[in-house]
């Protein structure tokens, strides 16, 4: 399913900005998107890196350090950009995070230059791929390792509880992360978000990745617009209701 025309209220509001949104009913396995371009991940690329240490711990046969789960804590509740840093060295940047997604069936995604992890680029659909490894059942990825996954991704700071949870019943639990960049030689801003709500009795994953914004506040009210209607129309195509 296209979700062109349920995203068109959002879309006519933004000129040039361009956008892209994925969302799946995990009961069903059915899909909607709208665009396939490639997107700067942000900081919604910190699941990623941490699903690569937990994949290498694995191969290792070890669990994460003390260090390492201060580390991946602080980098998915509170998006802490230094110890993202400091695992994005450990798993060996780009080609750790590369090689790992491979086996992990992200097929859209290339890791960012150097130490430069925030301009990794992305798909909202390969977005939506590396959270099927994390909610779903059948991954590389072990039960533990999911579950401690999704459950930092449950306990983000409360300032950061923002976008696709925009979609969800208020009183449903959510796991998400957001990512938001300003632009050096632009000076607008990238904001994207990615996550599992609940609505009306369903489970989604959804990932809404813009860019080109004036402000992050412009990019946040967008996200969660965007995030709204593509699961409001991808509900009622699942119900024959619309």
């Amino acid at each position: 399913m296209s979700l062109e025309t349920a995203l068109a209220p959002v879309t006519d509001l933004f000129g040039d900005n361009e956008m892209s949104v994925a969302v799946q009913d995990t009961a069903s396995g059915k899909w909607a998107a709208f665009g396939d371009d490639s997107f700067d991940t942000a900081s919604i690329v910190k699941v990623d890196i941490l699903a690569t240490l937990l994949l290498q711990a694995q191969d290792a046969g070890r669990t994460l350090t003390a260090q390492e789960r201060v580390y991946a804590a602080k980098m998915i509740e509170n998006s802490d950009n230094d110890s993202t840093s400091a695992l994005w060295t450990e798993i060996g940047s780009a080609e750790g995070l590369d090689a790992a997604n491979r086996r992990l069936g992200l097929t859209e995604t290339q890791g960012g230059d150097g130490t430069v992890w925030g301009v990794t680029q992305t798909t909202a659909q390969d977005q939506v791929r590396l959270l099927q490894n994390v909610f779903g059942d059948t991954s590389p990825l072990s039960s533990a390792s999911r579950a401690y996954i999704r459950d930092l991704m449950s306990h983000v700071a409360v300032d950061q509880a923002w976008g696709v949870s925009a979609a969800a019943d208020g009183d449903s639990p959510t796991a998400l992360k957001n990512g938001w960049l300003q632009r050096s030689q632009t000076h607008t801003w990238d904001v994207n978000s990615i996550g599992r709500i609940e609505k009306d009795g369903r489970v989604y994953l959804l990932a809404v990745l813009l860019n080109g914004c004036s402000t992050e506040e412009v990019g946040i009210r967008l996200v969660e617009q965007a995030a709204v209607h593509a699961v409001a129309a991808f509900a009622d195509s699942l119900t024959g209701s619309g």
